[in-house]
């Protein structure tokens, strides 16, 4: 059913955001029909909202690329993930203090920690510290901070400091999206502040990604892949989808 009367283009934005969070997949024709606008008004509003970091435009219509709540984004590439998790594990051995961003990706690798983790986990996500709670022989430490609802990342000044204080062997991050030439990017200002904290503390950085987000967009950059020492994914690593970070970073 068409929506009566016409809306402001603002509004139709908002509408779209709205459905693109709660579906992660929007329609053009499906949206046109139900506005009762030519296909081509969605289609131009897709494009503000790709412009911005929250959609990105693909056959047919676009899917949602901003913030999530933490449930709905540990569900998505659920089996990769997992998959990640396991191949991180063994390097997880070789170093003795860690940090963890507040990722779904890391919070998987959270709930399967190997029998022997390292000494010492410093993290900005609640959940993952959640998950690190019946993990023996370990100091697990959250840092202080304001929730941002957006991602459920502890984030600002406190956070930052805090993450900034240790002396960490290595961090494992995930992100949003990632290109070769623009290196990692993320939907908030406030979550690359925590990934850089993490990273300026650590002496070997590892990204862990699943194969969705190879080669994306988001709205604001973050790390530099100069900064990376590892990528771990789900994929095999003569993979082509690898093919552009090949001669840039180690892949696992």
């Amino acid at each position: 059913m068409a929506i009566e009367g016409s809306l402001a283009a603002e509004e139709r934005q908002e509408l779209l955001l709205s459905t693109l969070r709660e579906e992660n997949r929007v329609g053009i024709e499906d949206a046109a029909k139900r506005f009762g606008v030519h296909p081509m008004t969605i289609r131009r509003a897709l494009k503000t909202l790709e412009r911005s970091g929250r959609a990105r435009l693909v056959r047919g219509g676009a899917i949602y690329v901003g913030t999530a709540e933490f449930t709905v984004r540990q569900s998505r590439a659920l089996t990769a993930k997992r998959r990640i998790a396991e191949k991180l594990q063994p390097l997880l051995r070789e170093h003795d203090s860690i940090g963890l961003d507040a990722s779904s990706t890391v919070y998987c690798l959270a709930e399967a920690m190997p029998d022997v983790p390292p000494p010492l986990v410093v993290t900005y996500g609640v959940q993952t510290f959640q998950a690190l709670q019946n993990t023996s022989k370990v100091q697990i430490i959250l840092s202080g901070g304001e929730l941002d609802p957006r991602t459920g990342s502890l984030v600002g000044i406190v956070a930052q400091q805090t993450i900034e204080r240790f002396t960490l062997s290595c961090c494992i991050l995930s992100t949003t999206a990632l290109d070769p030439d623009t290196g990692t990017m993320e939907p908030t200002i406030e979550e690359v502040g925590m990934k850089h904290a993490l990273a300026n503390a650590s002496d070997r950085v590892i990204l862990a990604i699943d194969a969705t987000k190879l080669s994306q967009r988001s709205a604001v950059r973050s790390v530099d892949l100069s900064e990376i020492d590892v990528i771990v994914t789900e994929l095999d690593t003569n993979d082509v989808r690898l093919d552009p970070y090949r001669e840039l970073v180690e892949l696992r």
